[in-house]
């Protein structure tokens, strides 16, 4: 069978198919390194995906084996505690699943937060969980292919997962994807021991994920734009809020910068599609929680190929 999309949900759902007993080729226009989940912070946060019910499943079963990876060698997956500031109320259902969460003290909130949540969650430094997870892939079997995709028609394989974020949709006929532009910059790390979660901050989403080797800041989420090239003046405030909320930032010389398109989608798209031939299974509109609901999402993809494909299909 054949995935189309070879981001972190792609090749996600490659390894759980392959471990699940069939014959896997991945197919996907750009290698892991240059594919939108490679610009991601990434942290484990549920963050405009939906629909709320299925996100918190899938989000919670991620959340388990990205747990079991950290602290494994190779896997880039660590566990760092830190802040989610909530500016709007308490917390929403999305921390549920979080293991010992509790309310975050005035002394560990940032200047200017009413409130917050600490926890622990999963930093993944993308740099190495992609080629982990690529090698892992192989390791199981597991071929991995560069070609773009215009047609389903045109792909082999007695069914096909179609996991390829925004580029999905026009192979389903589906026009209710969007791009959600997410900018971002990484400064090096000063020693920062935890991370920072602000996405109702009044100037525009913020965050700060320290990964060891440097500090992810972001962020921008604007829907329906296409652009991938950095802008300085967007890049100058998204460091000025990090900054302010975190001012042991202030010299932290800028490493590198860059622009990624989110997979927006009303819905997170995970179904069997009726082609009228082999089993089609859309995977696809993960906004900004594709690494957090990858796995979650790949047990339900494998789940939906058993029901139409036996093993070593």
């Amino acid at each position: 069978m054949t995935v189309v999309g070879g981001g972190v949900v792609g090749l996600t759902c490659a390894l759980e198919l392959a471990r699940a007993g069939h014959r896997v080729r991945v197919l996907a226009a750009d290698p892991p390194e240059r594919t939108t989940s490679a610009v991601a912070a990434a942290i484990w946060s549920p963050y405009r995906a939906f629909p709320a019910e299925a996100v918190q499943r899938w989000a919670a079963v991620s959340l388990g084996v990205l747990t079991g990876l950290a602290g494994q060698e190779g896997t880039g997956v660590t566990l760092r505690p830190g802040t989610v500031v909530h500016r709007g109320g308490g917390p929403d259902g999305r921390w549920d699943a979080v293991p010992g969460r509790r309310p975050a003290t005035a002394a560990e909130l940032p200047p200017g937060a009413p409130a917050g949540t600490r926890c622990t969650l999963p930093v993944v430094a993308m740099g190495r969980y992609l080629p982990w997870l690529l090698a892992t892939c192989r390791a199981a079997g597991v071929r991995v292919e560069q070609g773009r995709v215009d047609r389903l028609d045109d792909v082999a394989g007695d069914a096909v997962v179609v996991a390829a974020g925004l580029a999905s949709g026009p192979l389903l006929g589906d026009g209710s994807g969007v791009p959600i532009q997410g900018q971002v910059v990484r400064v090096a790390d000063p020693g920062l021991p935890e991370w920072l979660l602000d996405e109702d901050h009044p100037d525009g989403l913020t965050y700060v994920v320290p990964r060891g080797s440097d500090v992810v800041c972001g962020g921008t989420a604007v829907e329906g734009a296409t652009g991938t090239e950095p802008d300085p003046e967007v890049e100058a405030a998204v460091l000025a809020r990090a900054r302010a909320l975190v001012p042991a930032l202030r010299d932290a010389p800028v490493l590198s910068r860059a622009v990624g398109l989110r997979p927006g989608r009303p819905a997170v798209r995970l179904e069997r599609v009726d082609t009228g031939g082999r089993p089609v299974v859309a995977c696809y509109g993960h906004g900004g929680a594709g690494v957090t609901l990858s796995w979650g999402c790949a047990a339900d993809v494998a789940a939906l190929v058993r029901c139409g494909v036996g093993p070593s299909a």
